[in-house]
């Protein structure tokens, strides 16, 4: 079936990225399978993060279904791109709509995109993980790919104002090799598996990447224990329960 959306909005992301100069470095995406289903699971540090996780599976001439808060979908702009991208809503109350949609597309060979800490990471360190994206593997039948970026909190992130300046920012992806996810093994053990190798594949990306920041001013999206000014993952937790 033609992708009546979802490639036009691909293109138009490229542009807005090459008008911004963004520096884009994506290593392993011939990890992607070509076909077939898979679970490409990624940590979150940025409002952006399903642009350019997807753009990790275009040299496989893949495209990634997304699953995303039920409200995204309610957005004036944003809802019908979401749907005409066949993105996967996943409305909390009815969490299991959204399990069984995802594990459909996973059986009929579709690649679905998960965020397993959730929400974003404010301390852009890895958050718990969630076991669904392992249930779903495992349900499916499919592998998981896992995946780091790093630099999209620098353009638009949870607590900062965007920043879609010329300012030639990087964006460091590193896609991981596939991972079994047997049936007959506890999704929780591979779920931390899972998060060791997302853990791996985001300190790669870190060491990767080109830029520090500028100044005392420009620590905000450093985590604290690389010497930035982001607050700790006790002080988020800290900060949501009061």
């Amino acid at each position: 079936m033609a992708e009546l959306v979802y490639r036009p909005v691909i293109g138009m992301a490229l542009t807005m990225f090459k008008a911004l100069d963004l520096k884009i470095d994506c290593k392993g995406s011939e990890n992607i399978p070509r076909t077939g289903g898979a679970v490409l699971v990624s940590n979150h540090i940025s409002y952006l993060d399903f642009i350019f996780s997807g753009l990790t599976a275009l040299p496989q001439k893949r495209l990634v279904r997304f699953m995303a808060k039920e409200s995204v979908f309610r957005h004036k702009v944003g809802g019908p791109l979401m749907r005409g991208m066949k993105h996967i809503p996943v409305d909390r109350k009815k969490g299991e709509d959204a399990y069984q949609h995802a594990l459909e597309s996973l059986r009929s060979g579709e690649i679905i995109g998960v965020f397993p800490e959730a929400t974003i990471s404010q301390s852009f360190t890895l958050k718990s993980f969630k076991s669904g994206a392992a249930r779903l593997a495992q349900d499916a039948g499919v592998p998981l790919v896992p995946m780091a970026l790093w630099g999209t909190q620098r353009l638009w992130t949870k607590g900062h104002p965007r920043n879609f300046r010329r300012e030639h920012i990087p964006v460091t992806m590193r896609v991981g090799e596939p991972l079994e996810a047997p049936r007959d093994q506890y999704a929780g053990a591979i779920t931390r598996r899972l998060r060791g190798q997302v853990q791996e594949l985001l300190e790669a990306a870190q060491r990767a990447y080109p830029v520090r920041p500028k100044g005392p001013d420009d620590t905000w999206w450093m985590p604290a224990h690389l010497g930035g000014t982001a607050p700790t993952p006790e002080a988020v937790k800290a900060a949501e329960a009061s």
